[in-house]
Protein backbone atom coordinates (compact mmCIF):
# COMPACT_ATOMS: atom_id res chain seq x y z
CA UNK A 1 0.00 0.00 0.00
CA UNK A 2 1.25 3.48 -0.86
CA UNK A 3 2.05 6.01 1.85
CA UNK A 4 -0.57 8.43 3.14
CA UNK A 5 1.89 10.32 5.33
CA UNK A 6 0.72 13.87 6.14
CA UNK A 7 -2.58 13.39 4.30
CA UNK A 8 -5.81 14.59 5.91
CA UNK A 9 -8.65 12.14 5.31
CA UNK A 10 -12.22 12.68 6.43
CA UNK A 11 -14.00 9.35 6.66
CA UNK A 12 -17.76 9.71 6.44
CA UNK A 13 -19.86 6.83 7.75
CA UNK A 14 -23.55 6.46 6.93
CA UNK A 15 -26.21 4.13 8.27
CA UNK A 16 -25.67 0.73 6.72
CA UNK A 17 -24.62 -2.64 8.05
CA UNK A 18 -21.30 -2.28 6.23
CA UNK A 19 -20.41 0.44 8.76
CA UNK A 20 -18.75 -2.27 10.85
CA UNK A 21 -16.02 -2.42 8.18
CA UNK A 22 -15.24 1.27 8.73
CA UNK A 23 -13.37 0.40 11.91
CA UNK A 24 -10.85 -1.64 9.93
CA UNK A 25 -10.68 1.06 7.25
CA UNK A 26 -9.87 3.66 9.88
CA UNK A 27 -7.11 1.46 11.28
CA UNK A 28 -5.58 0.95 7.82
CA UNK A 29 -5.61 4.66 6.99
CA UNK A 30 -3.94 5.58 10.27
CA UNK A 31 -1.39 2.80 9.81
CA UNK A 32 -0.53 4.23 6.38
CA UNK A 33 0.30 7.57 7.99
CA UNK A 34 -2.89 9.56 7.40
CA UNK A 35 -4.49 11.82 9.95
CA UNK A 36 -8.09 10.66 10.05
CA UNK A 37 -11.20 12.45 11.27
CA UNK A 38 -14.50 10.58 11.25
CA UNK A 39 -17.91 12.16 10.63
CA UNK A 40 -20.98 10.01 11.21
CA UNK A 41 -24.62 10.44 10.29
CA UNK A 42 -27.12 9.85 13.12
CA UNK A 43 -28.16 6.48 11.68
CA UNK A 44 -24.51 5.34 11.41
CA UNK A 45 -24.23 5.42 15.21
CA UNK A 46 -26.86 2.66 15.34
CA UNK A 47 -24.41 0.28 13.64
CA UNK A 48 -21.05 1.25 15.18
CA UNK A 49 -20.23 3.44 18.16
CA UNK A 50 -18.40 6.77 17.87
CA UNK A 51 -16.16 5.64 20.74
CA UNK A 52 -14.80 2.82 18.58
CA UNK A 53 -13.89 5.20 15.76
CA UNK A 54 -12.45 7.73 18.20
CA UNK A 55 -10.16 5.08 19.69
CA UNK A 56 -8.96 3.96 16.25
CA UNK A 57 -8.53 7.42 14.71
CA UNK A 58 -7.18 9.15 17.79
CA UNK A 59 -9.55 12.08 17.14
CA UNK A 60 -12.94 13.13 18.41
CA UNK A 61 -15.72 11.86 16.12
CA UNK A 62 -17.84 14.54 14.47
CA UNK A 63 -21.57 13.96 14.81
CA UNK A 64 -23.70 17.09 14.93
CA UNK A 65 -23.99 19.98 12.46
CA UNK A 66 -25.08 22.40 15.18
CA UNK A 67 -22.69 21.25 17.89
CA UNK A 68 -21.63 24.43 19.71
CA UNK A 69 -18.52 22.76 21.10
CA UNK A 70 -17.48 21.53 17.64
CA UNK A 71 -18.08 24.91 16.02
CA UNK A 72 -15.67 26.44 18.53
CA UNK A 73 -13.05 23.96 17.42
CA UNK A 74 -13.32 22.08 14.14
CA UNK A 75 -16.80 22.92 12.83
CA UNK A 76 -18.13 21.92 9.44
CA UNK A 77 -16.36 24.72 7.55
CA UNK A 78 -13.04 24.10 9.28
CA UNK A 79 -13.45 20.37 8.69
CA UNK A 80 -14.21 20.99 5.00
CA UNK A 81 -11.04 23.08 4.62
CA UNK A 82 -8.94 20.61 6.61
CA UNK A 83 -9.70 17.56 4.45
CA UNK A 84 -7.47 16.56 1.55
CA UNK A 85 -9.82 13.70 0.69
CA UNK A 86 -13.36 12.87 1.79
CA UNK A 87 -14.35 9.20 1.65
CA UNK A 88 -17.90 8.06 2.39
CA UNK A 89 -17.76 4.38 3.32
CA UNK A 90 -20.34 3.01 3.42
CA UNK A 91 -22.49 5.28 1.25
CA UNK A 92 -26.12 4.25 1.45
CA UNK A 93 -28.74 4.78 -1.27
CA UNK A 94 -30.34 7.45 0.90
CA UNK A 95 -27.06 9.31 1.35
CA UNK A 96 -26.31 9.16 -2.38
CA UNK A 97 -29.74 10.66 -3.07
CA UNK A 98 -29.13 13.49 -0.60
CA UNK A 99 -25.69 14.17 -2.09
CA UNK A 100 -27.19 14.29 -5.57
CA UNK A 101 -29.68 16.99 -4.57
CA UNK A 102 -27.18 19.07 -2.61
CA UNK A 103 -28.82 18.68 0.76
CA UNK A 104 -26.92 19.97 3.76
CA UNK A 105 -29.16 18.91 6.62
CA UNK A 106 -26.51 17.06 8.61
CA UNK A 107 -22.82 17.52 9.32
CA UNK A 108 -21.55 15.18 6.61
CA UNK A 109 -23.60 16.60 3.72
CA UNK A 110 -22.73 20.16 4.82
CA UNK A 111 -19.02 19.35 4.82
CA UNK A 112 -19.26 17.86 1.32
CA UNK A 113 -20.88 21.00 -0.07
CA UNK A 114 -18.33 23.26 1.62
CA UNK A 115 -15.18 21.36 0.65
CA UNK A 116 -12.82 21.70 -2.32
CA UNK A 117 -11.28 18.30 -1.55
CA UNK A 118 -11.64 15.25 -3.74
CA UNK A 119 -14.62 13.11 -2.77
CA UNK A 120 -15.12 9.35 -3.10
CA UNK A 121 -18.01 7.11 -2.14
CA UNK A 122 -18.08 3.37 -1.50
CA UNK A 123 -21.71 2.38 -2.07
CA UNK A 124 -23.28 -0.31 0.11
CA UNK A 125 -26.92 -1.41 -0.17
CA UNK A 126 -29.27 -4.21 -1.12
CA UNK A 127 -28.79 -5.41 -4.70
CA UNK A 128 -32.35 -4.36 -5.68
CA UNK A 129 -31.79 -0.85 -4.31
CA UNK A 130 -28.54 -0.60 -6.26
CA UNK A 131 -30.23 -1.71 -9.48
CA UNK A 132 -33.18 0.66 -9.05
CA UNK A 133 -33.42 3.30 -11.76
CA UNK A 134 -33.45 6.21 -9.30
CA UNK A 135 -30.23 5.02 -7.64
CA UNK A 136 -28.58 4.60 -11.02
CA UNK A 137 -29.72 8.09 -12.04
CA UNK A 138 -28.26 9.50 -8.83
CA UNK A 139 -25.04 7.61 -9.52
CA UNK A 140 -24.72 9.19 -12.96
CA UNK A 141 -25.34 12.66 -11.51
CA UNK A 142 -22.62 12.18 -8.88
CA UNK A 143 -20.14 10.95 -11.48
CA UNK A 144 -20.85 14.03 -13.59
CA UNK A 145 -19.81 16.07 -10.54
CA UNK A 146 -16.51 14.12 -10.54
CA UNK A 147 -17.36 12.20 -7.39
CA UNK A 148 -15.27 9.03 -7.42
CA UNK A 149 -17.33 5.85 -7.06
CA UNK A 150 -15.53 2.82 -5.65
CA UNK A 151 -17.58 -0.33 -6.05
CA UNK A 152 -19.87 -1.86 -5.17
CA UNK A 153 -18.74 -5.47 -5.18
CA UNK A 154 -20.96 -8.47 -5.88
CA UNK A 155 -21.63 -11.29 -3.46
CA UNK A 156 -23.79 -12.45 -0.61
CA UNK A 157 -25.44 -9.65 1.34
CA UNK A 158 -26.56 -9.35 4.95
CA UNK A 159 -30.20 -9.70 3.91
CA UNK A 160 -29.46 -13.00 2.17
CA UNK A 161 -29.63 -11.67 -1.39
CA UNK A 162 -26.76 -12.22 -3.80
CA UNK A 163 -25.66 -9.55 -6.28
CA UNK A 164 -23.97 -6.16 -6.62
CA UNK A 165 -24.26 -3.90 -3.60
CA UNK A 166 -21.58 -5.01 -1.11
CA UNK A 167 -19.12 -2.37 0.01
CA UNK A 168 -15.68 -3.16 -1.32
CA UNK A 169 -13.17 -4.33 1.28
CA UNK A 170 -11.36 -1.83 3.56
CA UNK A 171 -7.92 -2.70 2.14
CA UNK A 172 -9.07 -1.85 -1.38
CA UNK A 173 -10.55 1.44 -0.19
CA UNK A 174 -7.32 2.30 1.63
CA UNK A 175 -5.28 1.47 -1.47
CA UNK A 176 -7.54 3.66 -3.58
CA UNK A 177 -7.15 6.50 -1.09
CA UNK A 178 -3.39 6.30 -1.53
CA UNK A 179 -3.83 6.19 -5.29
CA UNK A 180 -5.74 9.48 -5.22
CA UNK A 181 -2.54 11.26 -4.27
CA UNK A 182 -0.32 9.50 -6.80
CA UNK A 183 -0.52 11.00 -10.28
CA UNK A 184 1.69 11.00 -13.35
CA UNK A 185 1.12 14.59 -14.46
CA UNK A 186 4.72 15.57 -13.61
CA UNK A 187 6.43 12.24 -14.25
CA UNK A 188 9.99 12.79 -15.45
CA UNK A 189 9.94 16.53 -14.75
CA UNK A 190 12.57 18.16 -12.58
CA UNK A 191 11.13 20.70 -10.16
CA UNK A 192 13.15 23.18 -8.09
CA UNK A 193 11.36 24.89 -5.20
CA UNK A 194 12.50 27.54 -2.75
CA UNK A 195 10.75 27.90 0.60
CA UNK A 196 10.79 29.43 4.03
CA UNK A 197 12.33 32.75 5.09
CA UNK A 198 15.88 33.94 4.78
CA UNK A 199 17.93 35.32 7.65
CA UNK A 200 20.19 38.28 7.02
CA UNK A 201 22.80 38.59 9.77
CA UNK A 202 23.32 41.85 11.62
CA UNK A 203 25.88 40.49 14.06
CA UNK A 204 26.64 37.00 15.48
CA UNK A 205 23.33 36.90 17.44
CA UNK A 206 20.87 39.08 15.50
CA UNK A 207 19.32 38.90 12.07
CA UNK A 208 16.58 40.30 9.82
CA UNK A 209 13.89 37.81 8.82
CA UNK A 210 10.11 37.36 8.43
CA UNK A 211 7.23 35.13 9.55
CA UNK A 212 7.30 32.60 6.70
CA UNK A 213 6.87 29.03 8.00
CA UNK A 214 7.78 27.21 4.77
CA UNK A 215 4.57 25.14 4.92
CA UNK A 216 3.38 26.10 1.41
CA UNK A 217 6.71 25.22 -0.20
CA UNK A 218 6.90 21.90 1.65
CA UNK A 219 3.31 21.09 0.62
CA UNK A 220 4.19 21.78 -3.02
CA UNK A 221 7.32 19.65 -2.74
CA UNK A 222 5.29 16.80 -1.21
CA UNK A 223 2.65 16.90 -3.93
CA UNK A 224 5.12 17.39 -6.79
CA UNK A 225 6.98 14.25 -5.68
CA UNK A 226 3.67 12.38 -5.48
CA UNK A 227 2.95 13.55 -9.03
CA UNK A 228 6.11 11.85 -10.28
CA UNK A 229 8.53 14.78 -10.35
CA UNK A 230 12.15 14.76 -9.24
CA UNK A 231 12.05 17.50 -6.63
CA UNK A 232 14.83 19.66 -5.19
CA UNK A 233 13.89 21.92 -2.28
CA UNK A 234 16.09 24.83 -1.22
CA UNK A 235 14.86 25.90 2.20
CA UNK A 236 15.52 28.73 4.55
CA UNK A 237 15.45 28.10 8.32
CA UNK A 238 12.22 26.21 9.16
CA UNK A 239 11.16 23.49 11.57
CA UNK A 240 9.63 21.04 9.10
CA UNK A 241 10.56 17.46 8.19
CA UNK A 242 11.82 16.78 4.67
CA UNK A 243 9.05 15.32 2.49
CA UNK A 244 9.52 11.78 1.18
CA UNK A 245 11.43 11.52 -2.12
CA UNK A 246 12.52 15.18 -1.98
CA UNK A 247 16.13 16.36 -2.03
CA UNK A 248 16.65 19.21 0.43
CA UNK A 249 19.33 21.88 0.74
CA UNK A 250 19.26 24.18 3.78
CA UNK A 251 20.45 27.77 3.53
CA UNK A 252 20.32 30.87 5.70
CA UNK A 253 20.70 34.03 3.63
CA UNK A 254 19.35 35.25 0.30
CA UNK A 255 22.82 35.07 -1.25
CA UNK A 256 23.19 31.45 -0.14
CA UNK A 257 19.76 30.66 -1.57
CA UNK A 258 20.67 32.28 -4.88
CA UNK A 259 23.87 30.25 -5.06
CA UNK A 260 22.02 27.00 -4.33
CA UNK A 261 19.36 27.79 -6.94
CA UNK A 262 21.82 28.72 -9.69
CA UNK A 263 23.77 25.51 -9.08
CA UNK A 264 20.64 23.46 -9.80
CA UNK A 265 18.51 25.48 -12.22
CA UNK A 266 20.23 24.50 -15.49
CA UNK A 267 18.74 21.03 -15.29
CA UNK A 268 15.27 22.14 -14.18
CA UNK A 269 11.92 22.07 -15.97
CA UNK A 270 9.92 24.06 -13.41
CA UNK A 271 11.15 26.61 -10.88
CA UNK A 272 8.71 27.56 -8.11
CA UNK A 273 9.85 30.50 -6.00
CA UNK A 274 7.84 30.25 -2.79
CA UNK A 275 10.52 31.50 -0.38
CA UNK A 276 9.93 34.79 1.40
CA UNK A 277 13.36 36.17 0.56
CA UNK A 278 14.41 39.25 2.53
CA UNK A 279 14.47 42.25 0.20
CA UNK A 280 17.41 43.85 2.01
CA UNK A 281 20.39 42.82 4.14
CA UNK A 282 22.75 44.80 6.38
CA UNK A 283 25.53 46.50 4.43
CA UNK A 284 28.04 45.11 6.92
CA UNK A 285 27.89 42.26 9.40
CA UNK A 286 29.46 43.15 12.70
CA UNK A 287 32.07 40.65 13.92
CA UNK A 288 30.97 41.06 17.56
CA UNK A 289 27.59 41.57 19.19
CA UNK A 290 26.46 45.18 18.95
CA UNK A 291 26.18 46.67 22.43
CA UNK A 292 23.09 48.61 23.46
CA UNK A 293 24.78 51.94 24.15
CA UNK A 294 22.45 54.48 22.53
CA UNK A 295 18.68 55.11 22.56
CA UNK A 296 18.53 54.58 18.80
CA UNK A 297 20.59 52.97 16.07
CA UNK A 298 20.76 53.40 12.31
CA UNK A 299 21.21 50.26 10.26
CA UNK A 300 22.45 50.61 6.67
CA UNK A 301 20.83 48.12 4.29
CA UNK A 302 21.60 47.03 0.76
CA UNK A 303 19.32 45.28 -1.70
CA UNK A 304 19.39 41.50 -1.89
CA UNK A 305 19.55 39.66 -5.22
CA UNK A 306 16.15 39.01 -6.82
CA UNK A 307 16.36 35.24 -7.19
CA UNK A 308 13.20 34.66 -9.21
CA UNK A 309 14.04 37.47 -11.67
CA UNK A 310 17.49 35.95 -12.21
CA UNK A 311 15.90 32.61 -13.07
CA UNK A 312 13.25 34.18 -15.32
CA UNK A 313 15.94 36.03 -17.26
CA UNK A 314 17.85 32.86 -18.17
CA UNK A 315 17.99 31.90 -21.84
CA UNK A 316 16.22 28.57 -22.33
CA UNK A 317 15.43 28.56 -18.63
CA UNK A 318 12.67 26.64 -16.86
CA UNK A 319 9.04 27.57 -16.49
CA UNK A 320 9.03 30.11 -13.65
CA UNK A 321 6.28 30.28 -11.03
CA UNK A 322 6.23 33.01 -8.42
CA UNK A 323 4.37 33.86 -5.23
CA UNK A 324 3.23 37.23 -3.96
CA UNK A 325 2.35 37.60 -0.30
CA UNK A 326 0.43 40.87 -0.19
CA UNK A 327 -1.39 42.85 2.48
CA UNK A 328 -3.56 44.86 0.05
CA UNK A 329 -4.55 45.12 -3.64
CA UNK A 330 -3.91 41.41 -4.15
CA UNK A 331 -4.73 41.08 -7.85
CA UNK A 332 -3.22 44.42 -8.91
CA UNK A 333 0.05 43.91 -7.07
CA UNK A 334 0.26 40.28 -8.16
CA UNK A 335 -0.33 41.12 -11.82
CA UNK A 336 2.29 43.87 -11.69
CA UNK A 337 4.85 41.45 -10.21
CA UNK A 338 3.98 38.80 -12.80
CA UNK A 339 4.68 41.22 -15.67
CA UNK A 340 7.67 43.01 -14.14
CA UNK A 341 9.56 39.80 -13.39
CA UNK A 342 8.58 37.98 -16.57
CA UNK A 343 6.93 35.03 -14.81
CA UNK A 344 4.81 32.34 -16.43
CA UNK A 345 2.44 32.02 -13.48
CA UNK A 346 2.00 33.66 -10.10
CA UNK A 347 0.02 32.78 -6.98
CA UNK A 348 -1.00 35.74 -4.84
CA UNK A 349 -2.26 35.48 -1.29
CA UNK A 350 -2.88 37.56 1.81
CA UNK A 351 0.31 37.47 3.86
CA UNK A 352 -1.49 37.94 7.17
CA UNK A 353 -3.69 34.89 6.49
CA UNK A 354 -0.93 32.60 5.23
CA UNK A 355 2.15 32.79 7.45
CA UNK A 356 2.18 29.91 9.97
CA UNK A 357 -1.27 28.75 8.85
CA UNK A 358 -2.19 25.27 7.62
CA UNK A 359 -4.83 26.74 5.31
CA UNK A 360 -4.60 29.09 2.36
CA UNK A 361 -6.56 30.85 -0.35
CA UNK A 362 -4.63 31.92 -3.44
CA UNK A 363 -5.37 33.80 -6.63
CA UNK A 364 -3.70 32.23 -9.66
CA UNK A 365 -2.57 34.84 -12.20
CA UNK A 366 -1.16 34.37 -15.68
CA UNK A 367 -0.93 36.56 -18.75
CA UNK A 368 -4.40 35.50 -19.87
CA UNK A 369 -6.35 34.20 -16.88
CA UNK A 370 -7.19 34.62 -13.20
CA UNK A 371 -8.85 32.23 -10.77
CA UNK A 372 -9.19 31.65 -7.05
CA UNK A 373 -8.11 28.40 -5.39
CA UNK A 374 -9.38 27.66 -1.91
CA UNK A 375 -9.81 28.13 0.90
CA UNK A 376 -8.40 24.74 1.77
CA UNK A 377 -5.49 22.94 3.38
CA UNK A 378 -2.11 23.81 1.92
CA UNK A 379 -1.65 20.23 0.68
CA UNK A 380 -5.03 20.31 -1.05
CA UNK A 381 -4.39 23.72 -2.63
CA UNK A 382 -0.86 22.60 -3.59
CA UNK A 383 -2.38 19.85 -5.74
CA UNK A 384 -4.64 22.38 -7.47
CA UNK A 385 -1.64 24.65 -8.03
CA UNK A 386 0.35 21.82 -9.57
CA UNK A 387 -2.55 21.01 -11.90
CA UNK A 388 -2.37 24.57 -13.22
CA UNK A 389 1.42 24.48 -13.40
CA UNK A 390 1.31 21.23 -15.39
CA UNK A 391 -1.26 22.73 -17.78
CA UNK A 392 0.86 25.85 -18.33
CA UNK A 393 3.99 23.77 -18.86
CA UNK A 394 2.21 21.69 -21.47
CA UNK A 395 1.04 24.83 -23.27
CA UNK A 396 4.52 26.38 -23.07
CA UNK A 397 6.25 23.33 -24.53
CA UNK A 398 3.59 22.57 -27.14
CA UNK A 399 4.88 23.16 -30.68
CA UNK A 400 3.23 26.21 -32.24
CA UNK A 401 1.28 25.90 -35.49
CA UNK A 402 3.18 26.97 -38.57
Amino acid sequence: MLSLTNKHILLGITGGIAAYKSAELTRLLVKAGAEVHVAMTPSATEFITPLTLQALSGNRVHLDLLDAEAEAGMGHIELARWADLIVIAPATADFMARMTHGQADDLLTAVILASTAQIAIAPAMNQAMWADGITQSNLEALQLRRIHVWGPASGEQACGDVGPGRMIEPQEIADRCAGMFETTRLTGKKVLITGGPTREAIDPVRFISNHSSGKMAFALATEAAAAGAQVSLVSGPVHLPTPDRVGRTDVESAEQMLEAVMERVADTDIFIGVAAVADYRPATIEAQKIKKNADSMTLALVKNPDIISRVAALTDGPMVVGFAAETEHLEANGTEKLKRKGLDLLFANKATETFNSDEVTVTALSGHSQQTLGPGSKLNIARLMLDLIAEHLEQKTMPSDT
